[in-house]
């Protein structure tokens, strides 16, 4: 396991916002979704955590010169130097490890994509503009030059300040400017795409899904039903609850489908039944189950607007630590005193905490195949069709190893961070398929 403090973001800005101020202005009469508070609490135009965020996104001046430290114990120490002068939150691997893990996509592209059309590439949540920049640099100088000439590279970035970072980061190689532009916008609001792009291209998501809002469900026990959980205000209208309701929302009534929770296709499906029945009256147990419903609205569009898009997604497999229960259950982090804290529930993030989820990648998948398509007409036995997608997932030392070029981030002894210490990580690759009967 490597240091939670540049793998899984565990460094965030504090932001000083009145606590209970915040919490009145998430919630107000009504209760919302949990879906909808992660989304205030993270994304509000004026208090949430990343409406802030170019000041918690690290850039590196330069390149780190792995082959010039001697292992692990240097490395560790010249990233705690890089993080004591910078006062940020945290680097991403892309920062950490550039221009090597953007050229490691980048090759990944070349290796797929077909290069008889022109090159499209969408990034979500482009973060500093570094991804965009090595991948760039990489066709500029491996591709042909038709392939360089001919491509466009376009950002989805909520963020304005983020957005201008970007652009000065491609900016820094001019032939970059008339092929890169950023669209400061929400990438899972339709209405953001215009018409439907037909022509093939690449859609890049790094840390994306661990950031998007999730919704919960709840069950008193084992056979209950699961119920939808809302966060309303308490009498004293400064403490938060949670509301318990029948399951109504169809974004959530769409994501249980997919994971089709209480499936029961075995033979022996009435003895489960009935064993659990009686286990739940002797310990009953509650149960908690997070769903990224934000994943399924984003693909949703993505597959609506890009039906033949590529994706490359890379997130946590799992995170370390995580108090708040649940199956899926994100990490709530603020910093107190200079040092990490970690939250025992959700609803303690108003504004001055991250919060992120792990990413299961077996459900990331299911979801793909769902928004393309092919998995809705499984399930209403619409279509004998085959599968629309082809998915691949590596752990990041796996997919470096074959696209990347791992002899640059290694250290004087052999170590090497981005092959040893990204445990936690994977990459999803999707692409069409002519599989259709």
């Amino acid at each position: 396991m490597v240091s939670r403090s540049f793998t899984t973001k565990k460094l965030p800005l504090l932001f000083h916002t009145p606590k209970a101020l915040f919490s009145t202005h998430i919630v107000g009469d009504k209760p919302i979704l949990v879906r909808d508070f992660i989304h205030s609490a993270l994304y509000d135009p004026k208090h949430g955590y990343f409406s802030q965020r170019s000041g918690s996104v690290g850039v590196l001046e330069k390149s780190i010169r792995f082959n010039q430290l001697e292992g692990r114990k240097a490395y560790m120490k010249y990233l705690d130097d890089i993080y004591k002068r910078s006062d940020i939150a945290w680097f991403t691997p892309v920062e950490l490890f550039k221009p090597w893990y953007a050229h490691g996509i980048a090759e990944a592209i070349m290796r797929t994509a077909n290069l008889s059309v022109p090159l499209k590439i969408y990034e979500i949540g482009g973060g500093s503009g570094t991804c965009a920049k090595g991948i760039m640099d990489y066709m500029m100088l491996n591709a042909p030059a038709r392939v360089y000439n001919s491509m466009t590279y376009t950002s989805v970035e909520i963020s304005p300040s983020l957005a201008e970072i970007q652009r000065e980061t491609v900016g820094g190689v001019r032939s970059h400017l008339s092929k890169f532009r950023v669209e400061c916008r929400d990438a899972a609001d339709r209405t953001g795409w215009g018409a439907v792009e037909q022509q093939p291209c690449w859609v890049i998501m790094l840390e994306v899904l661990d950031n998007l809002p999730h919704d919960l469900i709840y069950s008193e026990n084992q056979v209950s039903p699961w119920m939808e959980v809302w966060v309303e205000k308490q009498h004293d209208r400064e403490t938060l609850s949670e509301l318990y309701k029948p399951l109504q929302d169809s974004l959530i009534k769409h994501c249980v489908d997919i994971i089709d929770l209480d499936k029961n296709h075995s033979s022996q499906s009435s003895i489960i039944s009935k064993t659990r029945s009686i286990w739940s009256m002797v310990f009953p147990t509650p149960r908690r189950c997070w769903l990224p419903t934000g994943c399924l609205k984003l693909l949703e569009v993505l597959h609506g607007v890009l039906p033949k898009m590529s994706l490359i997604a890379s997130d946590f497999s799992y995170l370390p630590d995580v108090r708040i229960p649940g199956e899926r259950a994100p990490l709530v982090s603020t910093k107190n005193g200079g040092s990490s804290l970690d939250y025992g529930s959700y609803l303690d993030a108003k504004g001055d905490a991250d919060i992120f989820f792990p990413t299961d990648f077996w459900l990331l998948e299911c979801i793909d195949h769902y928004c393309s398509g092919w998995l809705k007409s499984l399930k209403d036995k619409s279509s004998n069709q085959g599968k629309k997608r082809r998915t691949l997932m590596l752990d990041t030392s796996s997919f470096m190893e074959e696209f990347g070029l791992p002899s640059k981030t290694r250290t004087k002894d052999g170590y090497n961070p981005l092959l040893d210490d990204f445990k936690n990580t994977k990459f999803y690759i999707s692409v069409p398929t002519h599989n259709i009967k």
